[in-house]
């Protein structure tokens, strides 16, 4: 396959079109993320993050802003992120520059997360040592109390993550091995697209 030029949107649709398909056939955890970071220094760290929404032309998380990840981004904003659906034999990569969004996006997917969700936000500051569950459940208890039945309020230090790509590898598995691979790489305002040997 000769290197093609490809619209700007082009593998984020199609990004969009392997995770409908992975939803469509029942792949558990379809929307499940390993995201890579690296602190100042090079040290890596990586997690699984939901990928809330393709926008535009990137792909959208939510995190405290308080955590390591966010923290790592916000000292180095080049990140990496696998999605991966065994069943379907395929899998995607992708690599770029990540930015904090802007507070309503935070608010809007907040809003939308299962209310146990929401509670443990306010309740539990992630990755942080603690003596014992116990402390948390008590405070978890007593939101729930405070709250009744309104709205749980997005937290201050709650935000929503854009990453934008400048590289996407699509990786489909075949039987005899030679899987196809697919890279597109940004060049301006468009995509480059080659394959690659598997």
């Amino acid at each position: 396959m000769a290197t093609q030029t490809r619209s700007a949107a082009e593998p984020i649709e199609l990004l969009g079109r392997w995770l409908k398909e992975a939803e469509e056939a029942g792949a558990p955890a379809p929307r499940a993320m390993t995201l890579a970071t690296a602190a100042a220094d090079g040290r890596p760290s990586a997690r699984l993050v939901s990928l809330k929404r393709l926008s535009g032309e990137a792909l959208v998380f939510t995190t405290a802003l308080w955590t390591r990840k966010a923290e790592e981004l916000r000292d180095n904003p080049y990140a990496a992120a696998t999605l991966y659906w065994p069943a379907l034999g395929r899998q995607v990569r992708i690599e770029g520059r990540a930015e904090i969004a802007e507070r309503e996006l935070a608010e809007e997917l907040f809003a939308g997360r299962p209310r146990g969700h929401q509670l443990q936000a306010h309740v539990s500051r992630q990755g942080e040592e603690i003596e014992n569950l116990d402390q948390l459940r008590g405070r978890l208890e007593e939101l729930r109390a405070e709250l009744g039945d309104d709205p749980v309020p997005c937290p201050d230090d709650w935000g929503a993550v854009r990453l934008r790509p400048d590289r996407i590898e699509f990786w489909q598995e075949d039987e005899d091995r030679l899987h196809h691979r697919t890279l597109f790489e940004a060049v301006a305002d468009s995509w480059r697209e080659v394959l690659l040997a598997p």
